[in-house]
């Protein structure tokens, strides 16, 4: 099932992965202009704060495919794992189904370090 904001091929994606070297798919903590580091850190966890690839998203869909029906154009949003887990904010695509899933053995995905 495609997105209803998917706007490039997947031979584009894929050439841009490949010319970057990875770079843009896990962000391994290199946060570019756009990106989102959520700063909040889990306690008792061992967790860096999660940084969101808002340009790697970008170049697959349209803004209107997360805003404002997954993700609010403010501030200040408290995105939670729970929340997650329950289907909202990232858990919206990162389902197993439209991106891979969130679990504890895709944590380093998305928590690294800025």
């Amino acid at each position: 099932m495609k997105h209803p904001g998917h706007v490039l091929p997947t031979l584009c994606v894929l050439a841009l992965v490949l010319a970057f070297g990875g770079v843009f798919v896990q962000s391994r903590g290199l946060a570019v202009e756009g990106d989102l580091v959520l700063k909040r850190y889990v306690e008792n966890a061992m967790l860096p704060p999660s940084v969101f690839s808002h340009w790697y998203h970008r170049i697959r869909y349209r803004c209107y495919a997360c805003h404002p029906s997954i993700f609010e154009m403010k501030r200040g949003t408290r995105i939670t794992m729970d929340e997650i887990d329950k289907g909202k904010f990232c858990g919206a695509c990162h389902n197993g189904k439209v991106a891979w899933s969130v679990s504890f053995d895709s944590c380093t995905k998305c928590h690294v370090e800025p």
